[in-house]
């Protein structure tokens, strides 16, 4: 079987660049990231092997930044037609279009500090979290406290500590007890402020992001966001299979989840897991005491993870607003492996099949059930025999999949009989 080829990411900026870049398309493919200065507009996969015209840029530009200009125009008059300024017919009248639609979108005079508490959750991660903190304590806005919680360290490790030792502005907090959400809920107990951002110790923060984060919630209607987040490398067939396939990158224009969006989808089944990533998300302190932590049945070890996404639920069931704001961006490094990722895979599916179950059982108007025990089965069925035989690529992590919704349900129903109480 041939070889995986890498693909190159390569980030353009439309302010700067509006001609096609040089690539070179023999060995490796690219992916594509479209900007205008600090705002991400969208995205392309370009394969090896394929030459690209100027005109076949051009379209696929215009197809990728489409969804991302329609959100930024709503409500404005466009001046002719912006797909036909850019084959180099007027890039002149389409750069100063662009540059009109996006000033407002800019950020003016940025505060030094906001009132946001950002909980780093990791585990003998050092060399990741060595890069997470640099990035984060270089921010443009800082935030009033950064929490690392060294979630179950191994026997003797004290590298976390060591490498929060060397950022002054850092608070180090042990938790003993291994679990994700643990160690989400331990940081909540620690914040000060009155907003808890999470992010992943294997991200890098964009210089702008925690700004952005706060601005989120200038909207007093919003009780939690999520953010862009960003592959960081694609170097392996595991990376880009879950870029492709997984990602956490839920695009490039604004979304509202609210109590309109529940009513909606609650026959079907709310998708929050589309909402967006743990890697990535904030929410108000207050709504905690509300609805309550994040479920730590749903850990990694336990029912597998997606703490998150049933957080959203329970969130949008009280009848709050989530954001999705694509101008808090972060970067994420994918695993590099086969077997990492079909681990990740198997974990992410166990844990959103008892997720859902959770939610059906806490509203039983919810569609989780016929969800999970007929809609899912029916499309894995298309998947095996459209993977076959050899399963490559989508197809690649299938069993993993079917593995970890079949662990999944196993889970609930064990736990349901055991700890009745411990399933609301």
């Amino acid at each position: 079987m041939k070889a995986h080829a890498p693909y190159l990411i390569t980030h353009i900026d439309l302010s700067r660049q509006q001609a096609p870049p040089v690539l070179d398309l023999a060995e490796n493919g690219y992916y594509l990231v479209f900007w205008w200065k600090e705002i991400a507009l969208g995205h392309v996969f370009l394969p090896p092997g394929r030459q690209l015209t100027s005109k076949q840029y051009y379209s696929k530009l215009a197809a990728a930044i489409r969804p991302a200009i329609k959100f930024y125009t709503k409500g404005r008059e466009a001046k002719g037609d912006w797909k036909q300024w850019l084959p180099g017919r007027d890039i002149a009248a389409w750069t100063t279009w662009m540059a009109d639609i996006f000033t407002s979108a800019l950020p003016g005079q940025l505060p030094a500090k906001v009132p946001v508490s950002v909980i780093i959750c990791t585990r003998n991660r050092a060399d990741q979290l060595q890069r997470c903190l640099t990035l984060l304590t270089s921010t443009t806005s800082q935030p009033e406290q950064i929490i690392v919680v060294d979630n179950a360290p191994a026997p003797g490790d004290n590298s976390t500590l060591k490498v929060v030792q060397q950022f002054n502005s850092v608070t180090y907090v042990k938790e003993p007890h291994l679990g994700l959400d643990i160690a989400r809920n331990t940081g909540i107990l620690y914040a000060k402020s009155p907003i808890i951002a999470y992010v992943d110790d294997d991200v890098v923060v964009h210089p702008l992001w925690l700004y952005r984060v706060w601005e989120t919630f200038r909207d007093p209607a919003v009780a939690a966001m999520t953010g862009l987040v960003i592959a960081s490398e694609l170097e392996t067939e595991a990376q880009y299979i879950f870029e492709k396939f997984w990602s956490f990158n839920r695009g490039y224009a604004d979304k509202t989840y609210d109590s309109k969006y529940f009513k909606a989808t609650l026959a079907k089944g709310p998708p929050v897991w589309e909402i967006g990533a743990g890697a990535n998300m904030a929410f108000r302190k207050d709504v905690f005491e509300e609805v309550g932590f994040f479920n730590e049945l749903l850990d990694v070890g336990a029912a597998g993870c997606n703490g998150d996404s049933e957080m959203w639920y329970r969130i949008l069931a009280a009848g709050h607003t989530i954001k999705y704001n694509p101008r808090a961006i972060v970067f994420h490094q994918h695993r590099k492996e086969m077997k990492g990722l079909k681990k990740q895979i198997f974990y992410y599916m166990r844990g959103a099949t008892a997720a859902a179950l959770i939610q059906q059982k806490q509203n039983p108007k919810a569609g989780y059930r016929r969800y999970i025990l007929w809609l899912v089965p029916v499309d894995y069925g298309r998947l095996i025999v459209k993977g076959f035989p050899g399963y490559h690529s989508r197809y690649s992590t299938l069993w993993a999949e079917i593995g970890g919704l079949l662990s999944g349900l196993a889970f609930y129903l064990r736990k349901r009989k055991q700890h009745p109480h411990a399933i609301r």
